[in-house]
């Protein structure tokens, strides 16, 4: 007996001796413990920080990325070092950012190189000084909306288009880190030099329309499998209209800016000039014009709108004119009538190109009421004095007004007043607009602040009217220097984001992730839209910012949560820990989506398009597929001559082992039989 166990002990370390040599090279070396199956895993895969291209419809079809069917992607890593590299076989591409536009162009162009990207990575880049542009938008952005016929004029230079096209791959944009991590795997990969890469991604960025095979806006609302575009506009007058009666009003001047921008990376819509620099300008402005007593005596109405979705068919710009004709509660207190005159701050973050902020005023027509606009402008121009903040009127040879909400008051009414307010005069002086490079990099506060100070000063002018202006009061007119870097903190950066303090005294982010200003989706029911449960941080900021620099205190003075018990009362800050405060205010939510879609029956229904109205003829009515998880991983896959090896080691453990088995049976039975 004692022989016969000495030998089954001999033949199970020969086994144990075998296995070992085998799956000794699938440690990773780190001396890392694995104690259980997530620990496992957690060694095979690396999750890879990203920002994915989703898949978006229209009426005509769909754009952006997402997986060709309903599984996973799996396939090696290759980086590409120049434009003209090639793929021997189906691979990911990881992608240096300058490289970026040609190769989606390329793609477009190329059908055999199109069957090789199973998926591309885009590398990021700290530095964006070194290229001499990237915009996926178009070279004239939503030309189908502009007022006039000339839709050749190239506003954006840069464009490439490549935003605006469908592919059938996954693309992430990574993260500076992902993108070292990236760099040494692809490096791996190429090193191995057999055709065979052992470092593979996986995708998951399967849309629902996908799985749905609805292929268009129309299709994918009736199916469930999207949701159109949309979020909240926010407006508020100065001083408040008392209770929000049109009777006996005064003449009103507009002032209006965009909250949303684009981006071929759904999340990394920053928008930093484009054009949140208008935005961060106007509440700005509306802080400095605060601080003037008795606004109540100047002979016209001062209102602000911001919009939201107005890079996707100007949603919030026409969906507030279609409520103020149909006399909704979201614009009690303003009558379209009494619209004199609209200034639109645009892109005003790179106004300082020498020793001075220089503006260019992009008017709508010839008329008396835009020409006073400008002349407004050059007013407060020249009461800034040692400032020397310049304005200048766009050229002549612009087709006319670049693109703008304003081009929706045209459109509406062909003899509106208006005027932009830009810091370029006949092409984009942004080289990333609607890319995810325009960030706080790409900016100048201090053309911001002059931009603020110019509108505050040309607004109270205009509010003046015909009356002779106070001087002493205009050049107390100054903007808050601190305020607009806090802002660009909050809406532009990270670190603090919208968790930082001003953001913090009047709401409550529902996320703590860097600010994004991509326009969302439209849920469910628009109806209530005072009190909208799922409006996003950027308009309930905005919401709450505004009432509070345009209001007076309530005679109550009383905390609240929500509500207040008096016509014309607000509470700002409802959602801070403590309640907020009830404070006289006009100041609304208005619903920002496509004039195209109706809800009705608990669902989104595309209505017909209207001839009486010719922005909602050309109305893309854009959606979002949903999606159940996005992801991107990496691991390794080993050679299959390994494979093989780990095979051939199997059959020869287990050959092994029966042959002990065998052998130590026969060795037993003769002895027992002996005894």
């Amino acid at each position: 007996m004692a022989a016969g166990s000495a030998l089954s002990l001999i033949a199970a370390a020969i086994c144990l001796v075998l296995a070992l040599a085998v799956l000794a090279p699938v440690a990773s070396g780190d001396g890392a413990t694995l104690e259980s199956v997530p620990d496992l895993v957690k060694a095979m895969y690396l999750n890879i920080e990203s920002f994915p291209c989703v898949r978006l419809l229209n009426l005509s079809g769909e754009i952006g990325c997402s997986n060709p069917g309903s599984e996973k992607i799996i396939t090696p890593i290759v980086r590409f070092r120049k434009g003209s590299d090639q793929l021997v076989q189906p691979s990911t591409v990881l992608l240096p950012l300058d490289q970026m536009s040609d190769f989606f162009l390329r793609v477009s162009n190329d059908p055999e190189l199109l069957r090789k990207v199973s998926g591309v990575l885009i590398e990021s880049s700290g530095v964006s000084n070194n290229l001499q542009g990237l915009s996926p938008d178009r070279k004239f952005p939503q030309d189908a909306f502009a007022p006039y016929s000339n839709h050749t004029h190239d506003w954006n230079p840069a464009g490439s288009g490549i935003m605006w096209n469908r592919y059938d791959f996954p693309v992430f944009l990574l993260s500076e880190e992902s993108t070292r991590t990236l760099r040494k795997v692809s490096e791996k990969n190429e090193k191995t030099g057999n055709g065979y890469k052992a470092n593979v991604a996986e995708f998951d960025l399967v849309m629902q329309t996908t799985k749905a095979q609805t292929h268009d806006s129309a299709s994918c609302l009736k199916e469930h499998s999207c949701l159109p575009l949309g979020g909240h506009s926010v407006w508020a007058s100065l001083p408040p209209i008392k209770n929000g009666s049109t009777e006996h009003q005064k003449p009103i001047i507009l002032a209006v800016t965009s909250q949303d921008s684009a981006s071929f990376f759904r999340d990394r819509s920053i928008g930093s000039d484009s054009p949140i620099s208008g935005l961060i300008a106007l509440l700005t402005a509306v802080d400095a014009l605060s601080h003037i007593h008795d606004l109540s005596n100047l002979k016209k109405q001062l209102v602000f709108a911001v919009f939201n979705g107005e890079a996707w068919g100007y949603l919030g710009s026409r969906k507030f004119l279609q409520q103020l004709d149909e006399g909704a509660d979201s614009v009690n207190g303003i009558n379209r009538l009494m619209i004199e005159q609209v200034l639109e701050i645009g892109s005003v973050g790179k106004a300082v190109t020498g020793e001075y902020p220089s503006f260019y005023a992009h008017a709508a027509g010839n008329s008396p009421a835009s020409k006073k606009i400008l002349d407004a402008l050059q007013s407060a121009s020249k009461s800034l004095g040692s400032d020397n903040v310049k304005v200048t009127q766009a050229a002549s040879s612009n087709p006319g007004v670049p693109p703008s909400s304003l081009m929706s008051f045209i459109r509406k009414n062909m003899s509106t007043s208006g005027v932009v307010l830009e810091d370029f005069d006949s092409h984009f002086s942004n080289r990333f607009y609607h890319s995810h490079l325009d960030n706080p990099a790409n900016i100048n506060s201090s053309s911001i602040a002059a931009a603020a100070a110019l509108a505050a000063r040309s607004l109270y002018i205009l509010a003046s009217a015909d009356s002779v202006v106070d001087l002493m009061t205009l050049n107390t007119i100054k903007v808050n220097v601190s305020l607009v870097e806090e802002l660009i903190g909050c809406l532009l950066t990270c670190n603090p984001g919208l968790s930082c303090g001003l953001v913090k005294s009047l709401i409550s982010p529902s996320s703590s992730s860097c600010p994004s200003h991509y326009v969302g989706v439209f849920l469910d029911d628009p109806s209530g839209t005072q009190f909208p449960s799922y409006a996003d941080d950027t308009s309930r900021f905005v919401w709450n910012f505004l009432a509070d620099r345009t209001s007076t205190s309530a005679g109550n003075k009383s905390s609240c949560t929500g509500k207040c018990g008096d016509e014309g009362e607000v509470c700002i800050g409802a959602e801070v820990e403590g309640g907020g405060r009830c404070v006289v205010s006009t100041t609304r939510y208005v619903p920002a989506y496509s004039t195209r879609v109706k809800f009705e029956d608990n669902a989104w229904h595309v209505l017909p398009a209207n001839s009486s109205d010719p922005m909602g003829v050309v109305d893309p009515v854009w959606t979002e597929s949903f999606w159940d998880t996005i992801g991107l991983r990496v691991y390794a896959v080993q050679d299959s001559t390994y494979d093989w090896l780990i095979l051939l080691a199997g059959l020869s453990i287990t050959a092994a082992s029966y042959c002990a088995v065998h052998v130590g049976r026969t060795y037993i039975l003769k002895v027992v039989k002996r005894d």
